[in-house]
């Protein structure tokens, strides 16, 4: 089985009177340490396809398993365990705490998860400098540039060690070299940490440092080129 397995997967929003049909049966298979990219126009579904895979969002039909746990399936209580420990998320706005320094915000999820101080501040430390910010450590967000706002983000995803990392358009705020940096990043995270990859995005750059290209057209995806 396929560490990733999404199974005729549907959701529609409601806008107005009319039903408007996002996912269309979608199917996705994902291996274990594969770094896939999704690409398609804006409001496609792209970010909905990632939020219904990591437990935000609720599907209307189908099946989506990650390692083993059907998440679809999952009670509240499960998925949120099975999210914050398993699955680690990057999005387009960092969403960093702007009153806590790099550190803190790295260190959060850990302290969540009630880690000892004494065990999260280092982990944290590793993490930050694992994505080259050692000297920024009790910068808070406003400090920093947004591409060193963006990899305390990427460090903050990796906190808790998870298998899965999804990221929704992770360069789509920044400028074309400091994106291409965090490709760099992103891509040696996911080698360094074992990690299996989704990643959501405009840049053709990006997509093709991954090892898969898929395109979300009409509710489903196909390969690029296909």
């Amino acid at each position: 089985m396929s560490f990733l397995s999404v199974e005729s997967l549907t959701k529609s929003f409601r806008v107005g009177d009319r039903e408007l049909a996002v996912l269309r049966g979608l199917d996705l298979s994902v291996e274990s340490g594969e770094m896939v990219a999704i690409m398609g126009a804006s409001g496609v579904g792209k970010s909905t396809l990632l939020q219904v895979i990591g437990g935000l969002d609720r599907h209307d039909e189908g099946r989506v398993s990650i390692d083993g746990l059907d998440v679809t399936g999952a009670d509240e209580d499960t998925l949120v365990h099975f999210r914050n420990r398993r699955v680690g998320f990057v999005f387009q706005f960092h969403h960093l705490l702007p009153e806590f320094s790099a550190l803190e915000n790295v260190a959060m999820p850990l302290r969540i998860a009630r880690m000892a101080p004494a065990d999260a501040e280092p982990r944290a430390r590793r993490l930050l400098a694992d994505v080259g910010l050692s000297e920024r450590e009790s910068h808070r967000p406003g400090m920093l540039s947004g591409g060193e706002q963006q990899r305390v983000a990427v460090a903050r995803a990796l906190a808790m060690q998870p298998a899965l990392l999804l990221a929704d358009e992770p360069t789509g705020d920044l400028d074309e070299q400091t994106g291409q940096e965090l490709h760099e990043l992103l891509r040696q995270m996911h080698t360094d940490h074992r990690l299996t990859s989704l990643i959501a995005t405009h840049n053709p750059r990006l997509a093709e440092s991954c090892d898969r290209v898929l395109r979300l057209e009409d509710g489903r995806l196909c390969p690029v080129g296909a």
